[in-house]
C-alpha cells in the first residue's frame, strides 16, 4: 500500500529529515511511506492568506496519487489515541487504495482541499511547529504499524 505524506515546506532542519527518515525506514515494504514534500508560497507584502493557500492546494493537487484517499491534518480533525489510528491503518490496508495525508501550510490549506479529504484527523490539541508534525506523524505512523504487527514497539 502506498502511503504518501504531502507536507507544505520545503526546508526542513535536519534533525526533522533524520527523525522522519529513521520511522519511515523502520515500515516494511508493504507499507512505504512516501514524503512529498510541496513548495511553501512566499508570504510577500500584498498578497492574502486566501491567495497562498490556492497557490498551495495547486502543488497538494499535484501531489496527490491518482485514485488516492485524503486525509487531511487539521487541528479541528477527529482526536484518535494510538491504538485507534491504528485500526485507522488497517482499514486503510483492507481497502488497498493508496493513500495521502495533506499536512498544509503556515495558513492552513485551502477550503478545496478540505472539501477534498475523505477525513480530517489532528495529531494533537496542541499547536504543533510543522517540523515537529512530521516528525510525530511519522513516529505515529510506525506506532500504528507495530500495534497491528503485534511488535513490541508499542507497550500499554
Amino acid at each position: 500500500m502506498l502511503l504518501r505524506v504531502i507536507a507544505v515546506g520545503t526546508r526542513m532542519p535536519a534533525w526533522v529529515d533524520q527523525a522522519v527518515d529513521d520511522f519511515s525506514r523502520r515500515m516494511p515494504a508493504e507499507l512505504r511511506i512516501d514524503w512529498k514534500p510541496v513548495k511553501a508560497e512566499p508570504r510577500a507584502a500584498g498578497g492574502s492568506a486566501a491567495q497562498w493557500k490556492s497557490r498551495e492546494a495547486q502543488r497538494i493537487q499535484d501531489a496527490l496519487p491518482s485514485g488516492a484517499r485524503m486525509v487531511l491534518l487539521d487541528e479541528r480533525g477527529a482526536d484518535l489515541d494510538s491504538n485507534r489510528l491504528a485500526a485507522r491503518l488497517s482499514a486503510w490496508q483492507r481497502d488497498g487504495q493508496a493513500v495521502a495525508i495533506v499536512i498544509g501550510g503556515p495558513d492552513g490549506v485551502d477550503d478545496a482541499v478540505r472539501a477534498q479529504a475523505a477525513e480530517t484527523l489532528r495529531l494533537s490539541s496542541l499547536t504543533l511547529p510543522h517540523a515537529l508534525a512530521r516528525v510525530l506523524l511519522a513516529e505515529q505512523l510506525y506506532r500504528a504499524w507495530s500495534i497491528n504487527a503485534g511488535h513490541p514497539y508499542h507497550r500499554e
